[in-house]
């Protein structure tokens, strides 16, 4: 037997969870398929998630087919939780990408395939909905290829198509991109020689190293499409790796709190085998942590186990210190941020008999699930800020704080979450017991900018054994925190810091007495100094506050472009390109962060519900419109 780790994705409301409960009934794990509307799935446990009918959090559900274990995870299919999708797509071994047959390929569906090519994630593509009047085929199947990958390979045809009654036929073709990677099968094509062997073998070994996507058509709600889907998932992806017997390795993919306020850590196993009474390091810190209990999934439940092996996932107790993102054991190379940031944020405004303590303990375990909501505290104005991807989030936490805490909270308006870039190289210095300096420590730093998106680079110009190396790395460490905050508030996030000054009072004390700290550097020293020198270097090399500006696309009717265009200029978006075809258009451009809400409100007004939008971020411009967006700076990360 072996394993699959798959992700289920699409845009929202594909019908993604209706197919997840489709597969479980087919594969006999339950009895009776839920209902995303009645609020009665396998998946969205949530009760806000019940209500609303969307997925928010990640859940995990394992079935078995024939000799292999699938472990399904259902993602969030709306933008506002990309963040929980992102976590997921470090643990798959392949994913199904679910499209609708009536809307066709949407903004969120171009974005979740660009990224599942990039990370070369062996996908097939279920389009879904085939019994929906206005559902498509060979005008979806162009669609796909157009807009959304070219390597394509449709395993069947469609009859009956927009009714009750549409069945899929399974046949594989036409294998023209399959040839594309495949000399052996290229001159079979080219000799007309072609054998159904030769075309799955080609099939299977392409599909597994995402070279080319499978399409599956059907239906979640009537179960057309489905076993051949299933067969499709059993044969052409592949299977978990990993040595059980290696070192120990894992990735934490998502923490929640156990029914005792105890976390609970959602863990793949990559290597090795983790049991019960373990202690193993986790984290940047590398703390160790005592493995309590193990939970995996398995046959549509979660079962206790003595040990976890490579390739599985499995719940983990006991680790209290742990985070979204750990490497648990064996350090693993970090994959890096798929999807943009948040590019909005919030102040959260307690309600008028709502305990500000709880309610900064009710945001921090939100922030245990979402790390991305990055909360930060103002301790002068006393007010709480978080990161936000657009309204609906913002909706959702307002809607858990008061059902999960029995908080009530209000927002105040959600505004652009900008950055600042460096003008120039600035430098200073403070000297150890000189001009002033409170503290007992030497600094110096150089700023510089940085290509954008290469990140914070901080090097050393002084020698690493001039001082002990925890001086160093508490210089470092506090450099970054810093940059959180550049000299309008807003984050640093490309720029290259050069410590070129370092120095230090070694251990020292009065005769006949133990250390005195007052006479002998101490960390808090350099945490204290770095920001005074950081500062001031800033301030010499000058920042700029940068929006985010989002790319969109929009297709209306053509005879309303004449009312769109004076619109979007009023909301500060730029066109780039324009185009009409017959009687429909299509305009793309950017636009402001902070405008992308009320232009998607103000479409269909315009384009009499016609007209279609997708966005996703784009990139950080200089701010020229109106006064710099300033953010108070005396603020500290929560």
């Amino acid at each position: 037997m072996h394993l699959l780790n798959l992700g289920i994705l699409a845009h929202v409301d594909a019908g993604k969870t209706s197919l997840t409960e489709r597969l479980l009934h087919s594969v006999g794990v339950i009895d009776e398929i839920g209902s995303v509307d009645a609020g009665s799935t396998q998946t969205d446990t949530l009760a806000l998630e019940r209500r609303r009918g969307i997925t928010i959090r990640s859940a995990v559900v394992s079935f078995a087919v024939d000799d292999v274990t699938v472990n399904l995870i259902d993602t969030p299919g709306h933008p506002d939780f990309i963040a929980e999708v992102e976590r997921v797509l470090g643990v798959l071994d392949g994913a199904v990408l679910v499209v609708s047959a009536v809307e066709g390929v949407q903004a969120q569906t171009r974005v979740l395939m660009r990224t599942l090519e990039r990370l070369r994630i062996p996908t097939l593509v279920f389009v879904n909905k085939i019994d929906r009047r206005g559902a498509r085929h060979e005008g979806l199947l162009r669609s796909l290829a157009e807009r959304l990958t070219p390597a394509i390979v449709p395993m069947g045809t469609v009859s009956a198509l927009g009714t009750r009654e549409a069945r899929f036929r399974p046949a594989i073709g036409p294998y023209d991109v399959l040839a594309d990677h495949d000399d052996d099968l290229l001159a079979a094509c080219v000799e007309e020689r072609v054998d159904a062997r030769l075309v799955r073998r080609a099939l299977v070994a392409q599909t597994r190293q995402a070279l080319v996507h499978p399409v599956y058509f059907g239906s979640a709600v009537t179960g057309a499409g489905v076993p051949e889907l299933i067969t499709g998932i059993k044969e052409l992806l592949p299977a978990a790796d990993g040595d059980p017997e290696g070192p120990v390795s894992g990735t934490v993919f998502k923490v929640e709190r156990g029914p005792a306020g105890e976390k609970v850590a959602y863990t793949r196993m990559f290597s090795g085998t983790l049991r019960t009474r373990d202690r193993v390091p986790f984290g940047e810190s590398r703390t160790e942590g005592l493995v309590t209990a193990i939970g995996v999934f398995d046959g549509g439940t979660e079962k206790r186990r003595d040990s976890v092996p490579a390739g599985r996932i499995a719940k983990l107790w006991g680790l209290t210190g742990v985070r979204i993102g750990d490497t648990l054991g064996e350090p693993r190379k970090a994959h890096g941020q798929f999807f943009a940031p948040p590019t909005l944020e919030t102040v959260v405004v307690p309600g008028p008999d709502t305990d500000t303590r709880s309610l900064h303990l009710a945001l921090t375990r939100l922030a245990e699930q979402d790390p991305l909501i990055d909360l930060r505290h103002d301790e002068v104005r006393q007010e709480t800020s978080v990161s936000l991807y657009g309204e609906v989030q913002k909706e959702v936490v307002q809607a858990t704080l008061a059902e999960e805490f029995g908080l009530d909270v209000t927002f105040r308006e959600t505004t652009p979450l900008c950055v600042e870039r460096l003008v120039g190289t600035g430098s200073a210095v403070e000297f150890n017991k000189q001009g002033g300096n409170p503290f007992l420590a030497t600094v110096g730093l150089r700023v510089e900018p940085a290509p954008v998106g290469s990140g914070v680079e901080f090097r050393l110009e002084v020698e690493l054994g001039a001082m002990p190396y925890a001086f160093f790395r508490a210089v470092e460490d506090t450099v970054r925190e810093t940059l959180g905050q550049g000299l309008y508030g807003w984050p640093v996030p490309d720029c290259t810091v050069t410590m070129t000054h370092c120095g230090y009072s070694p251990r020292q004390s009065h005769a006949h007495q133990g250390f005195n700290k007052s006479m002998s550097s101490t960390g808090a020293d350099f945490r204290g100094v770095t920001p005074m020198v950081l500062a001031q270097a800033l301030r010499r090399a000058g920042t700029r506050v940068h929006e985010p500006l989002h790319r969109f696309r929009v297709e209306a009717p053509a005879d309303t472009l004449g009312a769109l265009l004076p619109v979007l200029a009023e909301l500060r978006a730029v066109p780039e390109t324009t185009e009409v075809r017959g009687a429909a258009c299509r305009v793309e451009g950017v636009v402001p962060a902070a405008r992308l809400h009320e232009l998607e409100q103000r479409l269909p007004g315009l384009t009499r519900g016609e007209g279609e939008m997708e966005s996703a971020f784009g990139y950080y411009a200089a701010a020229t419109h109106g006064p710099v967006p300033y953010r108070a700076t005396p603020t500290r990360k929560s």
